[in-house]
């Protein structure tokens, strides 16, 4: 399953959390994969597709992260896959 995170980056500070990515990576438990992640160009948030079959993967990485940014989770399906599905019924 894919999910949308919509991160704010708490205080505003990129900085911190681009410093803990350098130094300990993405720290995701097994199983929780990064597709891509896009941010706004006032560095206000980021928008992220990650994927697992195990939602408690995501939490777990929340919980890593908490302190330096604030998530909101979407599930999300990909439009091709919701096309499929529509299509029939037309």
């Amino acid at each position: 399953m894919q999910f949308m995170l919509i991160e704010r980056f708490r205080n505003r500070d990129a900085r911190a959390v681009y410093r803990r990515l350098r130094e300990r990576g993405r720290a995701m438990p097994d199983g929780l994969r990064y597709v891509g992640s896009w941010i706004e160009a006032n560095f206000d948030r980021c928008f992220q597709i990650m994927e697992c079959e195990d939602a408690r993967l995501l939490q777990q990485w929340v919980l890593e992260w908490g302190d330096l940014i604030e998530f909101e989770i979407v599930p999300v399906v990909p439009s091709a896959e919701v096309r499929a599905a529509i299509e029939p019924r037309l």
